[in-house]
């Protein structure tokens, strides 16, 4: 599989990756890894020092990675048959060979060895990623008895792949749905450039009228735009059923039974190293302290966003003329806010075009943070539309670079999210440049019209882009701890919320915005109505993502074997605590939860608000001084984008915001409190 990077950092050659090859390239990768991790461990002794013991085993780290990251991306966005049965191979080699070396306590002793050596030397970033490591030892049941360390093992293993597996059926549920129509007066609404869209899908099938299918951006379109009730219903059925044991969905895709045996193979790992649930294993590694404390932060903002909420609701349903279902909330929510703020989809699209986007997000990068994002050409991608960029400093070093692959297709999951390519590696005789994969599903062009985004989706790329500068910004040489990796994934999505509000600032838009016809700029009465819309149903976006984090918190904290998930019982409590929109008894949205069933959100999901709180505080210096502020920027990148996992986020954000980070700017950002003037001191 000639798909590995050399020592210098080169990019992975993903036209090289031949599914039949990938297991025995790992199975070999192991095993030198394996043989390699000996020697390290051979050559140890009383002089054992941070140089010649834990670089050589961020080196192995980093061969697993620059093998295994390419195949793992494919699978996400170019997904076939036969490398997906190559993926799901592999999955348990990977599992069982990291649980083998965060549970060998050979390298545990030497990370202590090593930690005793440094410990109160100034060498900040060698002492975080040790102290993260023993950490970690530990969390991997490294002190456990033999027999409970294999069946450690084992749980790793079969998580593994339940966890793919997971993602797999919301993918092939999503692809097995499709919708044909024939009738004009059914699509009445939907935009242009989505009818354009579904009647190419038609005519390539060989039929009449548009074949809509079951992506995201079709998906969206149709519950917001679709004057036709009943086709919304379909939509909605087909979306919220995606992997269940409820119809359109085929049965062989039901994850019920994938939940049921995730939920209990984490509670029975986090048993066995001592917590008692997989809720308090969770928070083990996360900026927050115990389960009751983020309970307590859900629940506040529940209690202060629920009424607002509720009001937003019954302004809509007034404004309907009628009590209204799911499937019509979007597409009401979409008319009042036309009404109210004379703004919409329909007349935001035409003015962002996503090549203007990118232009003006690069031309902002370029401003705040003196970089220059330059276009690469004959660079080895996976699908024709992916694009490659470097990243280059004031004094024209390359810092790093990132793919863009933006549009939805079939073989790609669905959603937006930044992956690593390659991490930041720098000592002597090692030098790697971070690279990132940073991926949307929007619209593809047609033959007449460019991708035309709306506000939503404009706010998803430059939350990505945040995801990116914090992985390729990083000054940290070791990748443990470099970028995103060793943050507590509750704080990890302040850069990527953080930048998300430059894309409502006056100074900004202007840049990203102007029609793709004429080049005309977003007119300043449509700016300023855009803005003023930011807080429009905030409340019920704010208990909508309650609803999932606590949902996610219960689940995972009140889990009992005896008794299996409760997963409907849980959710309808929730929902009777936090939820105004009411769901039909069908709906089955955790079944296509990915984040907590195939992602990293497990017991976490509320590290969005959690974040957020740290996002709309870290923007509230900037309100205060200045959108543009060259030194603010450099300030947050110095003391957030760039140090990585080596500093406790409070610490660094301290350092940041000059003080602890407070609650009521996300409250004012969403219009549950009224804004005010300064939000304190910078």
């Amino acid at each position: 599989m000639s798909n590995s990077p050399d020592a210098n950092g080169s990019l992975p050659s993903f036209s090289s990756i031949k599914p039949e090859e990938i297991e025995p390239a790992i199975t070999r990768l192991l095993d030198d890894n394996r043989s390699r991790l000996n020697d390290i461990v051979a050559a140890t002794g009383a002089d054992t020092d941070f140089e010649h013991s834990i670089l050589p085993l961020e080196e192995l780290g980093s061969a697993l990675h620059q093998a295994w990251a390419p195949v793992s991306h494919l699978h996400g966005v170019a997904n076939s048959p036969e490398l997906r049965e190559a993926y799901n191979r592999c999955l348990p080699l990977i599992a069982r060979y990291e649980t083998e070396i965060s549970q060998d306590e050979r390298i545990c002793k030497l990370f202590q060895d090593v930690a005793k050596r440094i410990d109160g030397t100034g060498r900040q970033a060698e002492r975080r990623l040790l102290e993260l490591g023993l950490r970690d030892f530990h969390l991997a049941g490294v002190d456990l008895p033999t027999a409970e360390k294999r069946r450690f093992k084992e749980i790793a293993e079969e998580l593994s792949g339940l966890q793919a597996r997971f993602e797999q059926n919301v993918l092939d549920s999503m692809a097995a749905w499709s919708h044909h129509e024939t009738n004009s007066k059914h699509v009445s609404g939907i935009p242009a450039v989505n009818l354009e869209q579904a009647r190419d899908a038609a005519a390539n099938a060989g039929l009449e009228g548009w074949l809509f299918k079951l992506d995201q951006p079709s998906y969206v379109a149709v519950v917001t735009h679709a004057d036709h009730r009943d086709l919304r219903r379909q939509f909605y059925r087909a979306w919220a059923t995606r992997a269940s044991d409820q119809e359109p969905s085929p049965p062989e895709f039901d994850n019920s039974e994938i939940i049921e045996q995730i939920l209990r193979l984490r509670h029975e790992a986090a048993d066995l190293v001592g917590f008692a649930s997989y809720a308090e294993y969770s928070l083990a590694s996360k900026m927050a302290e115990s389960v009751d404390e983020v309970m307590q932060f859900l629940d506040e903002l529940a209690t202060r966003s629920h009424e607002k909420a509720a009001e937003e609701l019954s302004q809509l349903e007034r404004f309907a003329g009628q009590a209204l279902a799911a499937w019509d909330i979007a597409y009401y929510a979409e008319k009042l806010r036309q009404d109210q703020y004379a703004v919409s989809d329909a007349e935001l699209r035409p003015y962002f075009p996503l090549d203007r986007v990118l232009a003006g997000l690069f031309s902002l990068v370029e401003r705040i943070y003196g970089l220059r994002i330059e276009h690469v050409d004959d660079v080895d991608v996976w699908e024709t539309d992916v694009r490659y960029h470097r990243i280059v400093n004031d004094d024209g070093d390359v810092i790093g670079g990132f793919y863009t692959d933006l549009f939805a297709r079939p073989q790609k999951r669905s959603g937006a999210w930044m992956d690593e390519c390659l991490n930041r590696m720098d000592w002597p005789g090692v030098q790697q440049a971070p690279v990132a994969h940073l991926v949307c599903n929007f619209a593809r062009p047609t033959t007449s019209t460019p991708s035309l985004l709306n506000h939503d989706e404009v706010l998803t790329l430059f939350h990505e882009f945040g995801h990116t500068l914090h992985h390729v910004l990083t000054r940290v040489p070791f990748p443990s701890v470099a970028g995103i990796n060793g943050v507590p994934w509750d704080a990890v999505e302040l850069p990527s919320q953080f930048m998300e509000n430059f894309a409502w600032a006056p100074e900004v838009l202007p840049m990203i915005s102007g029609h793709y016809r004429t080049g005309d700029p977003l007119p300043d009465e449509t700016l300023q109505r855009l803005r003023a819309s930011r807080v429009f149903h905030a409340a019920m976006q704010m208990v909508r993502q309650l609803e999932f984090s606590l949902f996610d918190l219960r689940l995972h904290g009140e889990y009992d074997p005896a008794r299996g998930s409760r997963l409907a019982r849980i959710l309808e409590d929730v929902r009777n605590r936090v939820a105004v929109v009411r769901h039909p008894e069908y709906n089955r949205f955790a079944h296509a939860f990915s984040h907590i069933f195939g992602g990293g959100y497990a017991a976490g999901y509320y590290s969005y608000k959690w974040a957020e709180v740290l996002a709309a505080d870290a923007w509230s210096a900037f309100e205060d001084g200045g959108t543009m502020n060259r030194e603010l920027a450099e300030r947050f990148r110095q003391e957030i984008l760039e140090v990585g996992g080596t500093v406790e986020i409070s610490d660094a954000f301290a350092a940041f915001r000059g003080r602890a980070a407070q609650l009521e700017p996300l409250l004012r950002q969403s219009g549950i409190l009224p804004a005010t003037g300064s939000a304190g001191p910078v």
